[in-house]
C-alpha cells in the first residue's frame, strides 16, 4: 500500500509514521524537510511546500497513492488545494480534524460520532468543521474521504496543563518550583480524556486503505479520563512538591484574558468522555495502554535536564499573576 503523509513529523503523525513503517507501509512524506532527522530510514521523502501548488503538482506528477493523509490542514482553502492536487491521484483522502469541533455545550454523553458539530467559541474548531463539510461535499467513489478527530493527544515529552504558555512549557514548572499559584479553571472536577500518541497510532493505521472507512468519520481517543485537578497534581507529584492550586471560574479568566475563550469555553471547560465503539469496529484490537502518569515524570526530567528548554514566558506570568490578584481581591 502506497501512502502519502502531508506533514508527518508532528506529535501525532510521528508516532503513526513509525508504526506505518513497522507494518511495511510504502510511506512517503511530503514536507519542507525541516524536521526529518528522526524519521525511520525506510520513509521516502518528497521535499516541498504544500502551499506552493505549482511546485507540488510538478513533484507528484508521476505518483499515484492508495491513501493521502493531510496532517496540517486547518482551513477550507487548504483542503480545496488538496482536492485540486490529489483528485485522480489517490483512492482515499484522510483529513485530520479535531474532536474540539463537537458542539459546545455538549448535548449528551458520551460523545459519539453522531454528536453534532459546531463550536461557536473557537474559530480553530469551526474551521475544522468547515473543512469536513467541504470534503464530504466532494467525496466520491474516486475520491473517498475519511475524517479523523483526535482529542487531546500527547507524547512522553508533553507537559499538560489547563492554562499554559504554548511556546514556553517550562513556565508552569518554574511557577510550581517557586511556589506560585497555578490556575485550574472552574472547580477542577470536569473530566478530560488524554490519549498517548502511540496508542492513537495503533488505531489509525487500521484506517489506511480500509474501504469500510470511506465516507465515514471517527474520533480516536483512549478511555483514560482524569479531572483537571488530577492532571495538575500528577505534574506536582513528578516535581515532588506540594500542590498550590487556585480554582478560578472560566468566565472570570476570560474577562481578563479574552484569548483563552476558545481553549476554555470551546474545549477545556467541558467534560470530554468519548465512546470509541465506532473506531473499534475497524480496529477491534485497539486498546489504549499508556496513562499520563506513566510519562509525566519523563517529560518533566527532559525539561529539568536541558537548560535550552528552560525558558520562561514573563508576559504569561504577569497575566496569570494579574488574574489571580484580581480574583483574590474580589473574593
Amino acid at each position: 500500500m502506497k501512502v502519502l503523509f502531508i506533514g508527518g513529523t508532528g506529535l501525532i503523525s510521528t508516532a503513526v509514521t513509525k508504526l506505518a513503517i513497522e507494518k511495511h507501509v510504502d510511506l512517503y512524506l511530503l514536507n519542507r524537510g525541516n524536521h526529518n532527522d528522526s524519521l525511520p530510514s525506510d520513509v521516502k521523502l518528497i521535499k516541498g511546500d504544500i502551499n506552493n501548488v505549482k511546485q507540488i503538482r510538478e513533484a507528484i506528477k508521476d505518483y499515484h497513492f492508495d491513501v493521502v493523509v493531510d496532517w496540517i490542514a486547518y482551513n477550507v482553502d487548504q483542503v480545496q488545494r488538496d482536492y485540486s492536487l490529489f483528485n485522480g491521484k489517490t483512492k482515499q483522502f484522510i483529513f485530520i480534524s479535531s474532536a474540539s469541533a463537537y458542539m459546545k455545550p455538549i448535548p449528551s454523553y458520551p460523545i459519539t460520532e453522531q454528536t453534532p458539530l459546531g463550536n461557536k467559541y473557537w474559530e480553530y474548531s469551526e474551521n475544522k468543521k468547515r473543512c469536513e463539510d467541504y470534503l464530504m461535499s466532494v467525496h466520491s467513489k474516486d475520491f473517498n474521504v475519511t475524517i479523523i478527530r483526535p482529542s487531546h493527544t500527547y507524547n512522553d515529552q508533553k507537559i499538560i496543563a489547563a492554562i499554559k504558555s504554548w511556546g514556553h512549557p517550562y513556565t508552569i514548572i518554574d511557577r510550581m518550583l517557586k511556589g506560585k499559584k497555578i490556575i485550574v479553571p472552574g472547580n477542577g472536577k470536569s473530566l478530560w480524556t488524554l490519549t498517548y500518541n502511540e496508542d492513537f497510532a495503533e488505531a489509525f493505521v487500521e484506517v489506511l486503505g480500509n474501504k469500510k472507512t470511506f465516507g465515514e468519520s471517527y474520533h480516536i481517543t483512549s478511555d483514560f479520563v482524569y479531572t483537571w485537578d488530577q492532571i495538575h497534581i500528577l505534574l506536582y507529584k513528578a516535581l515532588d512538591i506540594r500542590p498550590n492550586i487556585i480554582h478560578i471560574p472560566s468566565d472570570f479568566i476570560i474577562k481578563h484574558a479574552p484569548s483563552f475563550e476558545g481553549e476554555l469555553f470551546g474545549d477545556k471547560d467541558w467534560s470530554l468522555i468519548f465512546d470509541n465503539e465506532k473506531i473499534k469496529e475497524i480496529a477491534p484490537d485497539f486498546k489504549a495502554k499508556t496513562r499520563y502518569e506513566d510519562t509525566v515524570k519523563k517529560a518533566v526530567n527532559r525539561i529539568l535536564t536541558n537548560r535550552e528548554l528552560q525558558t520562561v514566558d514573563e508576559e504569561f506570568n504577569l497575566l496569570i499573576d494579574h488574574i489571580i490578584h484580581e480574583y483574590e481581591r474580589n473574593n
